[in-house]
């Protein structure tokens, strides 16, 4: 593989870099089906064990109806599972459809984001793809459809942990690409399954597949989201190279507990730990940004606290208490502007920011979306109050 990347490097290629990007997506694909197609025999109906009426559910759910149950009963079967009526053996596992359908639901994503954004570069496409698909956005897809419900299985404290996430993901408001509890990884894995078992049981037919499992996903992360939802440890690096300041994130673990420790500039900045990695490592980093915000000068012109501090907090009457504030330290009354207006007449989505002028410069912060003009200006006064607070300006 190294020496085609070589040899394609030193020709002049006629594709784009966007173009390139899907082209090595539909490389693996093509490989992935052609080892499929040769076992694949020609199609029965072949028998299951699961409830035709756990079927019919899982079947309304998807907006598609199998012409091999069997296909769906394996999608949603662990290795964990065992046949208790068939001398203890274990059922046939989703393993192999969570290995195909990561590759297909990767690739009809690639080509989905490269149609739907032509402007983006395989740099900007790349962090959209993966936050589409990552196993945080595949699993509340599970939690959010109650496919966690028809899983079958023989984990002790799997209940426990979905109910956890599942608690977790009810009290968000909008969307969250990055949430407080980590994902089970098994919701994301039966999602993938369930993509390649209608992928299969459509006969290979990628964009079939694409337009129902598309209305699964949905709502699709967007360029936009990402950016109002910056990951915390690239916005840590991003503001740190900008001070012309080092960063460096290191990783420690203590039994179960997994350790993030952030050194700016050589000293110690902050930490935080968890049972998954990648949580501590953004919680850390959410602090060190709350301690770089505090020690910034305010007189840069704009203060802009758009990493998220308040994702899972709204102030009540929060327009009203930043107006107060506006009074007490002698600034203009905050200005109010809807920054996106997207969806049907009948379910319209606002996100609005305020902004505020003082003579240091000024303050601006974006809200979250809201179904109401007047609930997302309250949601941006809300952010900026946060921010107002954890930057000890008020």
């Amino acid at each position: 593989m190294d020496s085609l990347l070589s040899m394609e490097e030193e020709e002049s290629s006629p594709w784009s870099p966007a173009l390139s990007f899907c082209f090595w997506f539909g490389f693996a694909f093509f490989v992935i089906k052609s080892c499929i197609c040769r076992r694949k025999k020609p199609h029965q109906e072949a028998k299951t064990n699961m409830a035709s009426s756990t079927i019919r559910a899982v079947e309304k759910i998807l907006s598609y109806r199998f012409k091999d149950k069997s296909l769906l009963e394996e999608a949603l079967t662990h290795s964990s599972c065992y046949n208790n009526n068939n001398n203890g053996e274990s059922f046939r596992s989703y393993q192999r459809l969570e290995f195909v359908g990561d590759t297909v639901l990767g690739l009809a994503l690639s080509k989905y984001l490269y149609m739907e954004y032509p402007s983006l570069d395989p740099g900007q496409l790349s962090p959209l793809h993966k936050a589409n698909i990552s196993n945080e956005k595949l699993a509340r897809v599970a939690v959010r459809h109650h496919l966690d419900s028809y899983i079958r299985h023989n984990i002790r404290d799997f209940p426990l942990k979905v109910q956890k996430f599942a608690d977790a993901v009810n009290q968000e408001d909008d969307m969250v690409l990055y949430g407080s509890v980590k994902a089970p990884k098994i919701l994301a894995d039966i999602v993938e399954s369930l993509a390649a078992a209608i992928y299969v049981d459509l006969d290979f037919d990628l964009q079939k597949l694409w337009v129902i499992f598309m209305d699964l996903l949905k709502p699709i992360v967007t360029p936009e989201v990402l950016q109002q939802q910056p990951h915390p440890v690239t916005t840590l690096y991003d503001q740190c190279q900008k001070q012309g300041r080092e960063v460096d994130i290191k990783n420690t673990s203590i039994g179960a507990k997994n350790i993030a420790s952030v050194y700016v500039d050589g000293a110690f900045f902050a930490s935080d730990s968890s049972d998954d990695m990648d949580t501590a490592r953004r919680n850390a980093a959410e602090q060190a940004l709350l301690k770089l915000s505090k020690s910034m000068p305010t007189d840069i012109g704009r203060l802009d606290f758009s990493f998220g501090l308040n994702k899972s907090f709204e102030i009540e009457e929060a327009k009203q208490k930043l107006h107060e504030v506006c009074q007490k330290k002698r600034w203009d009354s905050p200005r109010y502007s809807i920054e996106k207006e997207e969806g049907p007449s009948n379910d319209k989505k606002y996100v609005c920011s305020v902004r505020i002028a003082t003579v240091n410069g000024d303050l601006f912060m974006v809200g979250e979306e809201k179904s109401r003009v007047k609930k997302a200006e309250n949601s941006a006064a809300s952010c900026l109050i946060r921010a107002l607070l954890d930057s000890d300006i008020i």
